[in-house]
């Protein structure tokens, strides 16, 4: 265990948004200064498990530097825990999504390693942070940091990003779990209605779906000589008449990278369509011990293809030590797609979904979770009811790469 690491947050200037939202803007400008009013002499702080790779950590990256603009006291800082730590959280994450993950228990012993670890960073945190400061902890990796905050005079929120639609006792082990922590909360974050828990205080909740940034690397314009000389980098080198569906995901059972591929096994029979999977290089994710062993699986996949069905399927780890470079990567592979796929078993929230519908790219995704509350099937995207139906997924695939026009 390591103390908690402080992320730089460099302001991001908010009259960017005025070209973008017109009259609008001006609700911008009166929060700003009612958020300067009410947190004058106070800090924000927000707290999660990794600075890069995954959604939370680009929430992050992107809002936090429009709060400090803002001329809000905004910090940011990540818990540095052990492997075993995150492997128990990462558990807790799966289950929260009704996925059994690795198996293993929520036991006594699990309850005391979280405990332990987590009441030497809650130690560290308090001392950074002043009485009245407002922290934010997002997701189960920092939840048991909520009654050590209390104690030490902060308003706490905790942040759900994850969820499932349909609750089991996979779900509900995790609830109990976390629960004991979590409801000593001030105030709760959901990404939607039901995700929000039996047993939690409803008269605490907010809803608050995520956002992608329009300025971010990833998501501003891209002429096709830049995405061109930027795939050239990657090693994406295809005809211009091929089609390209993809998926941009972190390495995660959940996203259902095999069964991604085992989609050219008879479902996209169209020698011309390729498939690109592409997401960061796992060690560069500290907070999903998972990834490197997701990705030597989807390796193993696409080794044991036909080689027919192999030379159409490309796997991208994009590297993590320069995260506007990763970024560009990323941007300039979605603006390649004809057609951008997820696939994903289970999802709190779509952020490649939002940024594909942003580059005026059609979707193609599970009806699970958030992405439901994103895409109105057949009209900005077409949704597939089953995650695990591939005639489903290449039937509305081949229906939009045969209908341009659509």
């Amino acid at each position: 265990m390591a103390k908690p690491e402080l992320v730089p947050i460099p302001p991001q200037p908010l009259d960017r948004f005025r070209a973008l939202l017109g009259d609008a803007y001006e609700e911008i400008e009166r929060v700003a200064v009612r958020a300067r009013e009410a947190f004058a002499g106070r800090a924000i702080w927000h707290v999660n498990s990794t600075a890069r790779g995954g959604g939370v950590a680009e929430l992050l990256q992107s809002m936090l530097p429009y709060v400090r603009s803002a001329g809000v006291d905004t910090r940011w800082a990540v818990l540095r825990e052990s492997a075993e730590f995150f492997r128990l959280t990462k558990r807790i994450h799966n289950r929260l999504h009704g996925n059994d993950g690795d198996g293993g228990p929520l036991g006594e012993e699990e309850r005391a390693l979280y405990e332990s670890t987590l009441r030497r960073s809650g130690e560290e945190l308090a001392r950074l942070c002043q009485r009245g400061d407002v922290i934010y902890l997002h997701d189960p990796q920092t939840a048991g940091l909520v009654p050590i905050a209390k104690r030490a005079g902060l308003k706490v929120v905790w942040r759900c990003h994850v969820g499932v639609d349909r609750p089991e006792e996979t779900a509900r082990s995790a609830w109990d779990f976390l629960r004991p922590y979590v409801a000593q909360a001030d105030a709760l974050v959901f990404s939607r209605r039901q995700y929000l828990w039996e047993g939690l205080d409803e008269s605490k909740l907010w809803l608050m779906p995520p956002v992608i940034d329009p300025f971010s690397p990833k998501n501003r314009e891209l002429g096709p000589e830049t995405v061109e000389a930027i795939l050239k980098e990657v090693g994406l080198a295809l005809p211009a008449e091929t089609k390209v569906v993809i998926q941009v995901s972190r390495w995660d059972r959940l996203k259902d990278p095999l069964g991604a591929l085992a989609l050219l096994d008879g479902h996209l029979p169209d020698p011309a369509v390729h498939l690109v999977l592409a997401g960061p290089e796992a060690s560069g994710v500290a907070d999903d011990p998972e990834g490197q062993r997701v990705l030597a699986e989807a390796s193993a996949a696409w080794q044991g293809m036909a080689p027919e069905h192999r030379g159409r399927a490309h796997l991208f780890a994009l590297p993590m030590d320069d995260l506007e470079e990763n970024a560009a990567m990323v941007n300039a592979l979605q603006r390649r797609a004809d057609v951008i796929l997820q696939k994903s078993l289970a999802e709190g929230f779509g952020l490649t979904v939002a940024e594909a519908m942003w580059k005026r790219r059609p979707v193609v995704a599970s009806g699970v979770g958030g992405i439901k509350d994103q895409v109105a099937d057949g009209e900005t995207g077409i949704l597939v009811s089953d995650p695990r139906d591939l005639a489903g997924f290449g039937a509305a695939i081949e229906a939009i790469l045969g209908d341009p026009a659509r």
